[in-house]
């Protein structure tokens, strides 16, 4: 599931699904909940994640943080400018969601397990 929800918000457009399949098959992982997680970025998802890249990104960037507002007269120059800032976002939010998802599923599958086993 982590590396799904890694995938899924990590920038490489177009490249996300098929990377996420290699490494499910690499890894030996769960295929189908790989690819079911790997799109998290669904359109409606988009702007948050987009919107939480860019945010996490500021960490990185210090004193040259661009603060964009995302309003209806956002351009292509604005984006252009905070492009670093946005991919070193999307990667450490994609670290920061695939180690909370893998830690969450890590617990939900000990729980379950112990449940079981006291049957």
């Amino acid at each position: 599931m982590a590396v799904g929800i890694f995938m899924g918000i990590v920038p490489l457009w177009g490249f996300q699904l098929i990377l996420a399949i290699a490494l499910a098959f690499a890894l030996r992982l769960n295929k189908a909940l790989v690819i079911l997680t790997a799109n998290i970025s669904i359109p409606p998802m988009i702007p948050l994640i987009l919107f939480l890249s860019h945010l996490t990104g500021r960490i990185w960037m210090g004193d040259r943080a661009q603060y964009i507002r995302f309003s209806r007269d956002i351009d292509f120059a604005q984006l252009h400018n905070s492009f670093l800032q946005y991919v070193l976002g999307a990667t450490t939010l994609a670290v920061a969601a695939a180690l909370v998802s893998g830690l969450l599923t890590f617990v939900l599958v000990k729980v379950l397990r112990m449940r079981r086993s006291e049957k």
